[in-house]
């Protein structure tokens, strides 16, 4: 099946396959690492210099997406040997610590009096409301343009829903691995091809006539979307970050609810039927579920086994929500100066 998408703006066939092209370098940084991942490993080593890389910067997070991808599908032509490659580790280290300091110097922490207080904090982390609502301006005033847009943005996590936060499952135990387990079924569908929510998000795709392979827009997003991403990929490759995953994974959970019942909303004013909408359905009533499972027993009982991690898990979960208000205020930012919020095609 072959379709015209005009925020891709060319024809391709619709597939999931397992790995994408690689995009095209959105500077020296990216420029550097393309050409070396187009070859074979050859244990030269890669100095990628990002000084002065905000978090926004497109080619230091397209360039840190790039590495940690090679950790889930790949790339097509890029030699699967880079993965572990001991040059392309370094230079993701150079990457990741200066996403970590970023992270450190911008994410807001909120006071938390011990690993008993991390249920108090999640809560008052997720009802803290300030800051643009992408949801909000979908339900009521975006154009089918801007929803579209915004499905491409989602496109970069959706399309592997879930995969970033498994990583967590084989460094629990006892009752926060269980709950991480049942929240991972639900979000695999149970075992059920079609009811993954990667394969809903691609069903919502393809009804807003958008390209639903996988990293198709990888190209398109700017680097605050990336960010997003990249913050998973950072806390669920590294086991001393598991509280940090544990915590994002429970932001995402207990602020859901209400936005997806907008994209739902929103997506139905501009004509998109069921098929296109179940994915935001689906979230309305999961998700009510999972929010209660993410902070107590996931992160509470996590913070009470190791009490060493609950500042890390309230911390994931700050990221998780400060990136997203970070993300909103680009988008909006540009859709209400009758902007686009992607990156044009050259």
């Amino acid at each position: 099946m072959t379709a015209v998408d005009a925020i891709g703006g060319h024809a391709r066939e619709r597939t999931g396959g397992p790995a994408p092209a690689l995009p095209a370098p959105r500077g020296p940084v990216t420029a550097l690492l393309f050409r070396r991942l187009a070859g074979a490993p050859d244990g030269r080593a890669l100095h990628l210099d990002v000084t002065g890389a905000d978090l926004g910067d497109a080619d230091f997070q397209l360039a840190l997406f790039a590495c940690y991808e090679l950790h889930y599908r790949g790339f097509a032509g890029v030699d699967e040997r880079w993965e572990w490659d001991p040059a392309l580790l370094a230079a993701r280290a150079v990457l990741e610590r200066h996403f970590e300091e970023l992270l450190a110097r911008d994410v807001p922490m909120p006071p938390l009096e011990g690993p008993r207080d991390v249920r108090r904090v999640l809560t008052a982390l997720a009802a803290d409301d300030r800051g643009p609502s992408v949801a909000a301006f979908l339900a009521q005033r975006a154009g089918r343009e801007q929803f579209r847009e915004f499905v491409v943005h989602r496109s970069i996590y959706h399309l592997k829903e879930a995969d970033p936060h498994t990583w967590a499952i084989p460094r629990l135990a006892g009752g926060p691995k269980a709950a991480l387990v049942e929240i991972q079924a639900d979000e695999y569908g149970g075992g059920r091809t079609e009811r993954m929510h990667s394969e809903l998000f691609r069903a919502t795709m393809r009804g807003l006539g958008l390209d639903d392979s996988y990293g198709a827009y990888l190209g398109r997003v700017p680097g605050i979307t990336l960010a997003i991403s990249n913050a998973m990929s950072l806390f669920g490759l590294h086991r001393r970050r598991r509280g940090a995953l544990a915590g994002h994974l429970a932001a995402l959970e207990m602020t859901s609810s209400l936005p997806n019942r907008r994209y739902a909303q929103g997506l139905r004013r501009l004509g998109g039927d069921a098929d296109t909408a179940r994915f935001y359905d689906e979230h309305v009533q999961a998700d009510a579920v999972h929010e209660q499972i993410a902070a107590h027993d996931l992160c509470a009982a996590l913070a009470a086994d190791e009490p060493a991690l609950a500042g890390d898990i309230v911390f994931g979960a700050a990221c998780a929500l400060e990136l997203e208000r970070l993300w909103a205020g680009y988008v909006l930012t540009r859709w209400e100066r009758g902007d686009t919020s992607l990156s044009r095609l050259p």
